[in-house]
This record gives structure tokens, sequence and C-alpha cells, in this order.
């Protein structure tokens, strides 16, 4: 099965005519449910320091991604936001917070991300650094961003890779792959799985068979929702908590 995308009450930076905060919109307020578990236990870590996690952002469909883009382009907005397929977001592993209200230093939240598998994209726990307050939940594509890092795939930046593979893996289009999304996210899933079939490019060469015959998963182009679906299982018996409800 798909990663799913389940909803998350959270408060959010935006307000009421009355100046009260407000949950994060519907349209945003979706993530995996290992994102889910992660954010609500951060919170409640962070509110035992006296601090409040708000946030300002968390999923985006491809629209929203595209506009974003667009308007970094424009320069309405100054911090980097890549086209569709390029960001945690539209994963819903990645969230934006508010960091004047954690209470505690950007490297003491660091410390308690990591322990909840979210992690930072800036290098440095600097909170006047741009994307500073972006934080992912990368989970079992973090095993692909590692396969780009030590380049056994090419043809992406490993964080591109990554954030390529937790959208295919909710079952969203990405545009670098054409006719070809399944046989992109199967790919997805060798790599999840541990094998190395060169780059995630949607062509099912020889190395992809290979490693399908691995598995047992009978090799048939003609079949490919069959493929897919068996690794996709696959998948979630090695990572269950991608994919285990969260309970609200």
């Amino acid at each position: 099965m798909k990663s799913p995308l389940v909803p998350i009450d959270i408060i959010s930076i935006y307000k009421n005519r009355m100046g009260d905060l407000l949950p994060l919109p519907s349209r945003m307020a979706q993530c995996t449910p290992d994102a889910h578990v992660a954010i609500f236990n951060i919170a409640s870590d962070l509110a035992r320091k006296g601090g409040r996690l708000i946030l300002s952002d968390l999923f985006r469909s491809h629209d929203m991604q595209a506009q974003s883009h667009q308007d970094f382009i424009a320069g309405r907005k100054k911090a980097f936001s890549p086209p569709p397929g390029g960001s945690f977001h539209e994963a819903g592993r990645a969230f934006d917070m508010d960091l004047s209200t954690i209470k505690i230093s950007l490297a003491d939240f660091w410390t308690i991300a990591a322990k909840h598998g979210v992690m930072p994209i800036i290098s440095k726990p600097k909170a006047n650094v741009s994307e500073a307050w972006h934080f992912d939940c990368r989970g079992s594509h973090q095993i692909v961003y590692d396969y780009y890092l030590n380049k056994k795939g090419t043809n992406f930046k490993p964080y591109t890779a990554a954030a390529t593979s937790g959208i295919l893996s909710i079952g969203v289009i990405v545009d670098a792959f054409g006719v070809n999304q399944k046989q992109a996210a199967l790919q997805s899933c060798l790599i999840r799985l541990g094998k190395e079939i060169g780059n995630i490019d949607g062509a099912i060469g020889r190395r992809s068979q290979q490693a399908l015959t691995e598995l047992g998963i009978a090799f048939d182009m003609g079949d490919i929702n069959g493929m897919l679906n068996q690794a996709e299982n696959m998948v979630q018996q090695k990572f269950p908590n991608e994919f285990v409800m969260p309970i609200v």
C-alpha cells in the first residue's frame, strides 16, 4: 500500500480577527503517520521546557509547491523553494515552525528533534540563517538520500532524490518521470529494501529486474501494478511506523 497521509490538529502562526492562534489550515495539516507521531512527541518535549511548537507550514500539494516556487522566482518569497518534486513538504514529511516560541536554543531543539527522527536542513543551529525553521522527518527515504550521497544514483542530488522518493511513496505525481510514475515508485521501493539498481529514473533495467528476482517478485512489465504492490508491501513490513495510523 501507499504510505498514507493523515490529518493533524496542531496550532499554527495563523490568527483569527481577535488575534488568537488557529490550527494549521486543513490544506496543509496532513502528514505521514511517523511524522504525525514525531511532531506531537517534539511538541510534548518542548512544552515540558516551557516552549511551544507552532507551525507555519507542513504539507504542500503539487500545485502549492509550484506556487511556492514561482513566488521564490518572482521575489515574493525570500527563502528558496524548489519546483514540484523536490521538497519533503510534498511528501507530508517536512514542517516549518515559528522559532520565536520554542523558548530554548535552536541547538537544544535540534537535540529534541533528533530523538524523534526529525532533522534540520541547515548544517549548523543558527537561528538567523534561512531555512533554520525547516525540519524533515525523512523516515525510510533517508536510505535514498544516503544511496545518492554515496554516488549509487547520479541523476538527482541526494536531497531531491530522497524527497522524490517520499512524494512517490504517497502516490503523488513527480513531473520528472512522465508516464513512468509507477516504475519510479517501484525503484524507490527497491532502494529502500536495500538493492542497488542505479538511478530512480522510471526505466526498469537489468539491475532493477535482478533486484526484483532477488526479492522474490516475478518480473513482468505487463503487470507493473502487481510488482509495485508487492514491493510496497515489503516496504510496509520493513518500516511499519510509516503506515500505522497514529492514536489521537
